[in-house]
């Protein structure tokens, strides 16, 4: 899946799964009570607009991450000669692209560690200046800037860090307890990204480090050897290649949802709603 897309559909899926919103009209859908909502979602971990506006943002930005194992990933060009040395260094750590940073294992360890960030007392904090909050607001800067370069809000990357930078340190001095959702929004950028090159024909190496190839009779049977390849990684490859126009069909109306989402979240902050 293409940058722009993994940045979006990141989006999105923090918008479906936080967001809450007033009822614009209630209807009947065969027999049974249906609200239409202001911004349509799961809500299975509800939070405040701010939380869902900003909160986009970040998952937008941290549904890149996993491609910082390529040489050539939009992290790459985020600083001068340093983008590339990160990015060389994690594809090397992860043993190249589309391996430890796509697998199954690192969706566990980063959904393991916000679990861990978030739930363990002591360790999340709001105190303004707290360890947690400054690296937070470090870290948040850093997505911020990924998400506003790669979704073209802003066309340069001087521009996209002093944007993030200034918006994350605002949020850190002025409401630090924002930062307590940071590690959730890392993780669902990060799975969303995974689920999104899952559907392209590339697939993800979901047992790595050991990738278990198929038996002879599943790499002979026409659907199978598309789902289990024949280097050992998975697919649903319902998207095609990566930036096909299929990965548009999904990818776009899941990004303007998540914009919709950010956009409206954003609207309710206002005073006189």
């Amino acid at each position: 899946m293409m940058g722009a897309h993994h940045a979006g559909t990141g989006a999105a899926a923090w918008v479906a799964v936080t967001a809450t919103s007033p009822v614009l009209h209630k209807l009947e859908v065969l027999g049974q009570p249906f609200a239409l909502h202001l911004i349509p979602s799961f809500s299975v971990m509800p939070m405040d607009p701010a939380a869902v506006a900003i909160g986009g943002l970040v998952a937008a930005g941290a549904a890149l991450l996993p491609d910082a194992d390529h040489h050539n990933a939009t992290i790459a060009y985020s600083i001068p000669g340093v983008g590339k040395a990160v990015t060389a260094a994690v594809g090397k750590a992860a043993g190249g692209h589309r391996h430890g940073t796509h697998s199954g294992l690192s969706a566990i360890v980063v959904f393991l560690l916000a679990y861990i960030l978030t739930t363990i007392p002591g360790i999340v904090s709001s105190t303004p200046l707290s360890p947690y909050v400054i690296i937070s607001g470090v870290v948040a800067a850093a997505m911020l800037c990924f998400a506003l370069k790669v979704l073209k809000v802003v066309r340069s990357w001087g521009m996209a860090w002093l944007v993030g930078l200034a918006s994350s340190a605002a949020i850190t001095f002025l409401l630090p307890e924002q930062w307590s959702w940071l590690p959730w929004a890392i993780a669902i950028g990060w799975v969303t990204h995974m689920a999104g090159d899952f559907l392209t024909v590339g697939g993800l190496p979901l047992t790595w480090p050991k990738n278990f190839k198929p038996p002879q009779w599943v790499q002979n049977t026409p659907v199978l050897k598309r789902i289990w390849m024949k280097n050992g990684y998975w697919s649903l490859p319902i998207l095609g290649l990566t930036g096909s126009a299929r990965e548009s069909m999904l990818a776009v109306p899941l990004t303007l949802y998540g914009l919709w989402g950010i956009g409206a979240s954003a609207f309710l902050l206002l005073p006189f709603i």
